[in-house]
């Protein structure tokens, strides 16, 4: 005995530019906080250094030098502006 099944045609995959528009916005609404944290965090071991604030959270180590969180806010807010361009219809470069 032979059965035969027939299945519907689902929806055809797309083949275009731009398909991750709406997770590039998603990411970069998600970074956008960090990039502010990490320059808070730069302000707050600049103020330490000084004695006007409180001792920082890191005590000693990499992240203990307010270059390296400058830094990292920077490249943060890099990635932030990129990926809006990007999600807003530009181009990623």
């Amino acid at each position: 005995m032979r059965i035969l099944l027939r299945f519907e045609r689902g929806a055809r995959i797309q083949h275009r530019r731009g398909k991750n528009r709406r997770v590039a916005l998603a990411a970069a609404g998600l970074l956008a906080p960090g990039a502010v944290g990490a320059f808070l965090l730069t302000l707050w071991r600049l103020a330490a250094d000084m004695r006007f604030a409180g001792a920082f959270a890191f005590d000693a180590g990499l992240f203990s030098h307010w270059h390296v969180w400058f830094a990292i806010a920077g490249l943060l807010t890099l990635v932030c502006v990129r990926l809006n361009r990007y999600g807003k219809g530009g181009t990623l470069l």
